[in-house]
């Protein structure tokens, strides 16, 4: 699958720069997170009339060293209004694991934003984090709650920090499968107290993520799954230093590091992710079951949110024909956020698959939201 780099030329960065009225900060080192360090028209644009770049900011990694994060960022046309515009931070399904997989990147990422036209004519500025290791140099680490949270906060800050943005403090993450596990996540790691200068007022997730060994035993023989596990496997693998060749057969290691390596770039290679069968078709390409065999089972563990609480009301959304990631489960996590007080609206999708949870959801996660921002009292689930 052809991987896609970005080539923009200094006189465009250049002219984006002096448009926006900013120079060019330093190393991530010098600044403190969610500071602007470069600005690139982004490919392919945005709908609506207004501003769309492609942005690079300072953010926080695991071990609490400052790292470059990038994102994508689309601005509403015309001015904003008094108090600022607010701003949906959109967290990304599975693009890959590999530097060239980040959606920035990709030629239509606002394509692959559901509900984006209907977002920027509300008013809301949409920025759209890659994650760490997406876009920029280092290891993406795939589905680690801490990564993905402060990634996405720092991205909002990035979005108040950009000149001409307009954008307020008052924000809602909303994502899809692994960006659905990275919105839960934002809300707990927001309420841990990173980033009190903003002000989340929901999360939305649908078909998220949620509990990590349950959902990879469920889903170790399909085509799905063992794509997305060889993808876990290599990022976890660099994360730890323990090599993937302790888990994966050797006649399967050239498949299993193609795949893990392959970028998912348009909706129709998440259809063919999600029914074809791909190379690595024989049961037995591990040695093991990861989530009953060290590293791998203590990293599912510790990052299947429900641990921390969430503050804010959560929006959860799931298709009934989801083979990804099963309806039962989801419910599940919606129970444990009921009893840990939190206000959760569960919109259940008949028939639909876990491609098209967040196409489907998207409307009615979109009118939640706009309750969210006017301070509505947030509907519940809870107890039905």
């Amino acid at each position: 699958m052809q991987k896609i780099g970005h080539c923009l030329g200094l006189t465009a960065t250049v002219l984006v720069a002096f448009w926006l009225g900013f120079g060019f900060g330093g190393k991530a080192l010098a600044n403190p997170p969610g500071t602007i360090l470069n600005v690139w028209p982004l490919t392919g644009g945005g709908p609506g009339g207004g501003d769309a770049f492609r942005i690079l900011y300072s953010s926080t990694g695991l071990n609490g060293e400052p790292i470059e994060v990038s994102a994508a960022i689309f601005i509403p046309a015309g001015e904003p209004p008094a108090g600022g515009r607010n701003v949906i931070a959109w967290a990304h399904p599975t693009s890959g694991v590999v530097e060239a997989c980040a959606p920035s990147l990709m030629p239509d990422v606002a394509g692959m934003t559901w509900g984006l036209a209907d977002m920027l004519a509300k008013g809301y500025v949409v920025v759209a984090t890659d994650y760490p290791g997406l876009g920029a140099p280092g290891v993406h680490p795939y589905l680690i709650g801490a990564s993905e949270g402060r990634a996405v906060l720092d991205s909002v800050r990035a979005a108040r920090n950009l000149p001409r943005s307009g954008a307020s403090e008052r924000f809602v993450v909303w994502g899809h499968s692994q960006g659905g596990h990275a919105a839960l996540y934002t809300g707990e790691v927001a309420a841990e107290g990173y980033a009190p200068d903003l002000k989340l007022v929901g999360v939305a997730a649908a078909s998220p993520a949620t509990y990590l060994i349950e959902l990879f035993n469920a889903d170790k023989s399909s085509s799905a799954g063992k794509e997305l596990t060889a993808m876990a496997l290599y990022s976890w693998s660099k994360l730890t230093n323990t090599p993937a060749s302790s888990l994966v057969e050797p006649d399967a290691m050239s498949v299993y590091e193609e795949m893990a390596q392959d970028c998912i770039e348009s909706i129709a290679q998440f259809v063919a992710l999600d029914q074809a069968e791909k190379p690595l078709t024989h049961e037995k390409y591990l040695k093991a079951n990861p989530a009953e065999t060290e590293p791998w089972k203590g990293i599912m563990e510790s990052n299947s949110p429900g641990k921390g609480r969430i503050e804010a009301p959560v929006f959860l959304a799931q298709g009934t024909a989801d083979t990804t990631v099963l309806p039962a489960i989801t419910k599940q996590y919606g129970d444990v956020l009921c009893a840990q007080g939190t206000r959760v609206h569960f919109v259940e999708l008949p028939g639909v698959s876990h491609v098209f949870a967040a196409k489907e959801s998207v409307n009615a996660a979109l009118a939640w939201m706009d309750d969210r921002f006017r301070g509505t009292p947030p509907p519940s689930s809870c107890g039905r």
